[in-house]
């Protein structure tokens, strides 16, 4: 999609985050207590990126997981607001969803993408995924 397209089919809010990497404030997200079960897409492109079974509640305020889909995102460093973080972005379109940390559960991944929930589409329901993000 060109950045006209992404304006287009983008709320204000989800644009600042997604393609100018703002972040959303925290606990107002839709996702942040989100139970159900189901597979996380990216609100631009309809990637899945995260499974429901990997979330869990952080307390940060934005939706939480240990682990992404295979191949779903891409990790790039984030020197920004005088932080060293790593940022994640989706692969096939390469919005900003968030940033992911090393202080995520030990007993599984040991990893946190913390995640805006504005970045996220969530299909209830849907456990199937396959390793490669659908193609733009």
């Amino acid at each position: 999609m060109s950045e006209e397209e992404f304006k287009k089919k983008l709320s204000p809010l989800q644009h600042k985050v997604m393609r100018e990497g703002g972040t959303e404030p925290p606990f107002t997200g839709e996702y942040a207590h989100e139970k159900a079960k189901g597979m996380y897409a990216c609100a631009a492109c309809g990637a899945q990126l995260f499974s429901s079974d990997a979330k869990f509640d952080s307390g940060t305020g934005w939706p939480s997981f240990d682990d992404a889909l295979p191949g779903a995102v891409t990790l790039t460093p984030d020197d920004s607001h005088g932080m060293h973080r790593t940022e994640v972005r989706c692969a096939k379109c390469g919005s900003h969803l968030g940033h992911v940390f090393d202080d995520g559960p030990r007993e599984t991944t040991g990893k946190r993408y913390c995640i805006n929930s504005v970045c996220l589409d969530l299909n209830k329901g849907d456990e199937t995924h396959s390793s490669n993000p659908p193609s733009l």
